[in-house]
């Protein structure tokens, strides 16, 4: 089916881009006029349009392109490139669906489905179908939640946890809202970069109820995302309770290079996001053709410094498990 061209651009409420979004390789090869060599991928294609407008056609080294399409490089075996290097799958006494690595603050993964599903993911391979959570494990959730006084902040997570209904997350915030050692909510969502609209009268509505600090953690990699439909949407949340910060991923071929993570800074900040983290890659299995190395992350961070002050300059960082806190890289 192709979508009329007006159609493309935000005719219609987010569900429906979402619905509609582009899963079949050929019907992307289409729409932006270029071709694909034959290659099947066990993580699925899945493309909206407000998204796939931003991408340059006939252009196979356009950078949005590239973070979504399927490449037979994920098929090479390299070492090290694993299906679970975070080791987030391992069994723990925690109720279903939290994840708690360091001090002071939990992770729930909340949803199971992303509105965009990036080639690098670091979770492709977690196993969402063992992990959903009913109306029960939800309670159990809270509940260990409310227990836990050591708990300062709970963080939301997935998959992308603004895929799930308005009136499901104002009752999740509200209910937060009521346990009193949680001090901040933090929203990690890549949703509203993808389909701006996601921002909609309803989100904003519970926003504003929200009496905890709510930190909304956007996922923007390269300044083309940044456009002024994403930036007209993120302002509408720009709130007296919010803080919007972003983090990207250091991406071979994406963004490593000064001049485009200075230009990414620039954005953000004219849109009220600051920049948080820059990630090095997590080594997972069908990704490697997007490593960069610290030595080249350091490298462009000091590139960085010469060109930015030094708070829209992203903290290099990388995950690795076991430790009390993300590594970050002093320069």
């Amino acid at each position: 089916m192709r979508v009329s061209t007006k159609s493309k651009f935000l005719e219609h409420n987010w569900n429906w881009h979402l619905k509609n979004a582009v899963r079949d390789p050929n019907r992307l090869a289409t729409e932006l006029e270029i071709s694909l060599s034959d290659f099947k991928s066990d993580f699925p294609l899945l493309v909206p349009f407000p998204y796939l407008n931003r991408i340059q056609k006939g252009d196979l080294n356009d950078p949005l392109l590239l973070q979504v399409l399927p490449k037979v490089e994920e098929e090479t075996e390299v070492s090290g490139y694993i299906l679970d290097p975070l080791q987030e799958q391992k069994p723990t006494n925690l109720p279903k669906g939290l994840i708690q690595k360091y001090r002071r603050r939990a992770l729930i993964v909340a949803a199971a489905a992303c509105g965009i599903n990036c080639r690098y993911c670091f979770r492709r391979h977690f196993p969402y179908d063992q992990s959903r959570l009913d109306q029960q494990k939800w309670q159990d959730l809270l509940e260990h939640v409310s227990l836990d006084k050591t708990l300062r902040e709970i963080i939301f997570s997935g998959g992308d946890p603004l895929i799930l209904p308005d009136k499901f997350l104002e009752n999740l915030i509200l209910r937060l809202n009521e346990i009193k050692h949680i001090n901040t909510i933090r929203i990690h969502t890549r949703l509203p970069v993808v389909i701006p609209n996601r921002i909609n009268p309803r989100l904003i509505s519970w926003v504003k109820k929200s009496r905890k600090k709510l930190v909304f953690v956007f996922h923007l990699n390269h300044p083309n995302e940044l456009n002024d439909e994403v930036r007209k949407y993120i302002t509408k949340i720009k709130l007296n309770n919010t803080v919007l910060l972003n983090q990207s991923v250091l991406l071979k071929g994406v963004n490593n290079s000064s001049k485009v993570l200075t230009s990414l800074s620039e954005k953000l900040f004219e849109a009220g996001i600051l920049p948080y983290y820059l990630h090095l890659l997590d080594p997972i299995k069908g990704t490697s053709h997007f490593f960069v190395s610290a030595s080249e992350g350091m490298k462009i961070i000091e590139d960085l410094k010469g060109h930015l002050p030094g708070y829209l300059v992203p903290r290099l960082a990388q995950e690795i498990p076991g430790l009390d806190s993300k590594k970050t890289f002093f320069y």
